[in-house]
């Protein structure tokens, strides 16, 4: 069904209309982009080809690297772009693709780090029976899972915006197509659709967030009853797993969890969890992690012996 507006495309403002700051954000976002392609590439290539990371955890760390670089580029190259040329303009169905894709991404790691805290969990509450409870059907199903959830969260804003009438304006004051940026421009009444994208995003953050501290929570207590060899390696984890989680929910729980009103702090709150947290998640996950570093490592070894050679 096609939607019933008069808008075909969308006018981004962006962060600003000077051509000397939009040179200096472009070589910014462009140098953050690129640090969160290569760096959550290489995660996913080195878990892929070494043999000793083949945990749970690191199954988990693959598939949300993955996400972060798909998550980010829905967002930063059209950023990027605009930034450098000027055409701040998107098309209607580019708008909807963009939508769906960030949240797709974004709800989906949402669930995925509410796993991830739980495999963290069982292997430093119950490490006697990790194996046996994080089987390999197990991990499998909490992935799909994982997915299936983002899939229907992102089915049901599009599909939520997209029936909605578009008469004008069609500028938007944001770098990105976003739900409230959108509802903004809507001409019909939007408290009940408002409603509805608070119970859909706004909900799903905070319910996460609640579970992820009430889990990280259990698991800083119960690291008392470790040897302090142990209780540093889990606390470089948790503190790695709780900085991401935090950049990440916070901006969105703020984003989402309140009625359909737009701030001029939601742009930069927006690159927290769009462009700051993919980026990060390369630096938390690897540089506080010692067999990560060394498989990396042993990588590059094979590889430049391989290319001397």
């Amino acid at each position: 069904m096609e939607p019933r507006n008069n808008v075909t495309y969308f006018v981004l403002l962006g962060f600003t209309q000077d051509p000397k700051e939009q040179k200096v954000l472009f070589v910014m976002f462009l140098l953050l982009y690129i640090f969160s392609v290569v760096g959550n590439l290489l995660i996913v290539v080195t878990i892929s080809v070494s043999k000793t990371l083949s945990s749970p955890m690191y199954l988990f760390l693959a598939n949300l690297s993955f996400m972060d670089v798909i998550y980010s580029s829905s967002v930063s190259p059209r950023l990027i772009s605009d930034l450098l040329s000027g055409e701040n303009t998107i098309s209607f169905h580019a708008c909807m693709t963009q939508l769906f894709t960030g949240h797709l991404f974004g709800a989906t790691e949402i669930f995925l780090l509410l796993v991830m805290a739980y495999d963290r969990y069982v292997a430093i509450c119950k490490p006697l029976h990790y194996l046996v409870i994080m089987r390999q059907w197990v991990c499998v199903v909490l992935l799909v899972v994982s997915w299936v959830g983002g899939f229907l969260h992102s089915v049901i804003q599009v599909s939520t915006v997209y029936a909605l009438p578009f008469c004008g304006p069609n500028i938007i004051d944001h770098f990105s197509c976003d739900m409230y940026p959108l509802l903004k421009l809507v001409c019909t009444d939007t408290y009940v659709i408002g409603l509805l994208v608070v119970a859909n995003g706004g909900m799903i953050c905070s319910i996460v967030f609640a579970f992820l501290l009430i889990s990280y929570g259990i698991i800083l207590h119960s690291l008392k009853n470790l040897s302090p060899e142990r209780r540093q390696k889990a606390l470089q984890t948790c503190g790695s797993h709780i900085t991401v989680v935090v950049f990440f929910f916070v901006p969105c729980i703020f984003m989402y969890a309140r009625p359909v009103k737009t701030f001029p702090i939601d742009k930069s709150l927006s690159v927290f969890y769009t462009v700051i947290t993919p980026m990060l998640n390369p630096l938390v996950y690897t540089l506080r992690n010692s067999e990560m570093t060394n498989a990396m490592k042993k990588l590059w070894r094979r590889n430049i012996m391989s290319f001397s050679r």
